[in-house]
């Protein structure tokens, strides 16, 4: 059996790090409060003063940055994780010896195949349901 040499995740692009830090950070408890907190003083600040244009335009430009930011975080995370979750599917498809190998070719098959293939597994969980 081949066994992988995994590098230590310090050694991975900064901007990976960056990323997931980003995403860990974000996706913290706290920091929702924080920002829930800061957008209803921003809010109050704003209706105090009768919503200035020019703070309602910093506000949007801020906002529309951001989400933009948190598109990419949660986009690269995601991706990683599932590529790191398939690796550990074709894995186990390997190492089982009944297991049909060609399914772990599946993500570069045609859209006839992947239908071909999602058919045969639906044909044997209802001979599976009928036994």
């Amino acid at each position: 059996m081949r066994s992988l040499r995994l590098r230590p995740s310090w050694s991975r692009h900064p901007a990976s790090r960056v990323l997931h830090a980003l995403a860990w950070l974000a996706s913290r408890p706290s920091l929702a409060a924080m920002v829930i907190g800061l957008d209803v003083l921003w809010v109050a600040f704003s209706a105090r003063f009768e919503f200035p244009t020019r703070l309602e335009a910093v506000f949007q430009t801020m906002v529309a940055a951001f989400t933009l930011a948190m598109v990419f975080v949660i986009q690269h995370t995601q991706a990683r994780e599932q590529a790191a979750t398939q690796r550990k599917l074709d894995e186990i498809l390997r190492a089982l010896p009944l297991a049909d190998k060609s399914m772990i070719t599946l993500e570069s098959a045609s859209d006839g195949e992947l239908a071909a293939a999602a058919r045969a597994h639906r044909d044997a969980r209802q001979e599976a349901a009928q036994d």
